[in-house]
């Protein structure tokens, strides 16, 4: 099978951080175009929309679209309605009803749509996973807690409504918890914290509960200095288990069991080549879900205003 024909839009840090390694590393794509407002990337056709990127570029089979969640919806559904498989960055989208709508043109049109939730790809899930199968967890604790002026210095989209503030990192966390748990969670509880001067929180104070009961805790705050704070950990009758370093390390009782180094955006796209080959989808919306809950239920507290 000859490669799948890729754009990107969106051409950004993420994009020349982990999209670009990972397709150049992936034999199943090629890519051909690029769309961004400014980014480039060295040899490959540039556009200023994805507009005019789709005509002059006929022979797309699919896109990857990394710009703010907001202005995503748009990109994919003039993808989908030309034809061409997508791949959505996370969040998937600024809202769960967008996101629904483009799965529902996906199949129409016999394309592929991919959510990608990067974090479930992390070395150690898996293992995770399976060993909360293997026995009963009595509680879980997440703790996600990061520097917002390292991570997304000056990017204002984030602050804004539909850029989620804090939820950006921590949706990774939510993605985590919802892959590996044997049985859904629920909120029941939340706290949001929202500078005076921003549409978006900046930290959160979470409590969930499952059919049986067992109650996950989770804290998310992006100001965090110093050690950076990536850590799930459950206490089950086999053990006290710690997921740590943002999914790439397992320990059980103080014992590592599980430790390889980062490689989840060349995992992405192993996927996502997969799913196309397949014409088949995989759009799973548990971890926005859990975020749209939050701002439904959660108890809105102002904080300080922040300036970066």
């Amino acid at each position: 099978m000859s490669a799948i024909n890729l754009a990107i839009v969106g051409v950004g840090k993420i994009v020349r951080d982990q999209h670009l390694p990972s397709i150049a590393a992936n034999g199943d794509f090629k890519l051909v175009a690029t769309a961004s407002r400014h980014g480039t990337v060295d040899g490959i056709p540039a556009y200023t929309s994805i507009e005019a990127m789709l005509e002059a570029e006929p022979s797309i089979d699919a896109v990857s679209l990394c710009m703010p969640p907001q202005y995503r919806y748009e990109a994919a559904y003039k993808a989908l309605v030309a034809g061409k498989h997508v791949f959505l960055e996370k969040p998937p989208g600024a809202t769960l009803s967008e996101v629904a709508d483009l799965q529902e043109l996906a199949d129409k049109q016999g394309a592929s749509l991919f959510a990608s939730w990067h974090s479930r790809y992390a070395a150690a899930v898996e293992a995770a996973k399976s060993f909360l199968a293997s026995t009963t967890m009595k509680n879980m604790h997440v703790i996600w807690k990061e520097d917002v002026r390292h991570w997304h210095p000056n990017q204002e989209w984030i602050w804004q409504a539909g850029g989620l503030g804090v939820f950006d990192p921590g949706i990774n966390a939510l993605s985590i918890v919802t892959h590996i748990l044997p049985k859904p969670m629920f909120l029941t509880a939340a706290t949001l914290d929202f500078p005076e001067n921003r549409d978006a929180p900046v930290a959160a104070d979470l409590y969930f509960r499952n059919a049986d009961h067992v109650p996950v805790h989770a804290e998310f705050d992006w100001l965090q200095t110093g050690k950076q704070s990536w850590d799930i950990i459950a206490e089950t009758e086999a053990g006290r288990m710690e997921l740590n370093e943002g999914g790439s390390k397992l320990s059980v009782d103080g014992e590592l069991k599980f430790s390889a180094p980062e490689a989840e955006y060349p995992a992405l796209y192993r996927r996502f080549a997969e799913i196309t080959k397949a014409g088949t989808s995989d759009v799973d919306l548990a971890p926005l879900r859990h975020v749209a809950d939050a701002f439904m239920l959660g108890k809105r507290k102002v904080v300080d205003a922040f300036y970066d």
